[in-house]
């Protein structure tokens, strides 16, 4: 048997289909997944994120710096200065 381009072709449509078809798989579990959850439990997991985001974002200081105006914005300056 001689393997010419039809038969890769077909060989890659086949490999594209079987990797839809996993995909699918995958998303399907993952929404069996998160449907099972109970309201209760969501805002549970919700408040605890929310928590955890909060703390992290209160440990974290932001040091604020002088930024130059751009170059262009500058020269304009110097040239309004001298007229």
């Amino acid at each position: 048997m001689r393997f010419n381009g039809r038969h890769a072709w077909k060989a890659l449509g086949l490999a594209g289909a079987v990797g839809v078809a996993a995909g699918g798989v995958l998303v399907a579990r993952a929404e069996r997944q998160r449907r099972a959850y109970t309201p209760d439990e969501v805002r549970d997991r919700l408040h605890t994120r929310y928590a955890q985001a909060s703390a992290a974002a209160d440990r974290t200081t932001v040091d604020l710096v002088e930024v130059k105006p751009p170059l262009r914005q500058r020269l304009s300056r110097r040239l309004r200065r001298r007229r």
